[in-house]
C-alpha cells in the first residue's frame, strides 16, 4: 500500500464561497477549506476580517494530488475564475479581504506562480494590470462552519445564483476536461 503524495495551494480570488465552489468541482482535489491568511491577527473571526481589522484575506485552502492535477493547473484556473485586475474587489465585494492572492507553500509555487503572473502580463491577456499578490503562507485560519461549503447548501439564494453559479458556468466551460464527474 502506497500513500498518496498530496500538496497543499492557497488562493485568495474575492469571496471564498465563490473560491471553494469552483475548487471543489476539479478533478484531483482532495479537500477545500475557506479560511483567512494573509494578515497579522490569530484566530481572526468572519466580523474581524470583514472590518478589515486583521489584514487577512478570504481564502481556500486546497490539498491536492499532483498526479492528477498539477499546481500550474490551478494557477491557470485561479487566474481566470476570478478579476486579478481589480484592486480589493471582486465584483460588488470591495474590501483587503477580497483581494486577488496566491499564498505559496513551497519556493517552487512562489517561482511558478510569479512565472505565470508575468506570462500573462506579457501577453496582455487581461487588459490592465494585473495586481495579485504573491507571499508565503505564514498561517492559515480555518473559516467558521457555516462558510464551509457554503454554495452547496445555498444555492438558492441570491448571491450563489448570480455570483457564484456563473463562475462555475465559466469553469466547466473553459476546463471541462479538468472537471469531476456527477457521482
Amino acid at each position: 500500500m502506497t500513500d498518496k503524495k498530496t500538496e497543499v495551494a492557497v488562493f485568495g480570488g474575492g469571496c471564498f464561497w465563490c473560491t471553494e465552489a469552483v475548487f471543489s468541482r476539479v478533478r484531483g482535489i482532495l479537500s477545500v477549506t475557506s479560511g483567512y491568511a494573509g494578515g497579522k491577527v490569530p484566530n481572526p473571526t468572519y466580523f474581524q476580517v470583514s472590518e478589515e481589522l486583521t489584514g487577512h484575506a478570504e481564502v481556500v485552502r486546497l490539498e491536492f494530488d499532483p498526479s492528477i492535477i498539477t499546481y500550474n493547473q490551478l494557477l491557470d484556473i485561479f487566474w481566470h475564475v476570478h478579476d486579478p485586475t481589480t484592486l480589493n474587489q471582486q465584483g460588488a465585494d470591495v474590501g483587503t479581504q477580497y483581494r486577488s492572492i496566491i499564498l505559496y507553500t513551497t519556493e517552487e509555487q512562489k517561482e511558478q506562480a510569479e512565472a505565470m503572473r508575468a506570462a500573462l502580463v506579457q501577453s496582455n491577456e487581461f487588459r490592465a494590470p494585473v495586481v495579485t499578490q504573491i507571499q508565503a503562507l505564514d498561517q492559515f485560519f480555518t473559516a467558521e462552519e457555516y462558510h464551509q461549503k457554503y454554495y452547496e447548501r445555498n444555492q438558492d439564494q441570491p448571491y450563489c445564483q448570480v455570483v457564484i453559479t456563473p463562475k462555475i458556468e465559466k469553469l466547466l466551460q473553459k476546463y471541462g476536461k479538468l472537471i469531476k464527474k456527477e457521482e
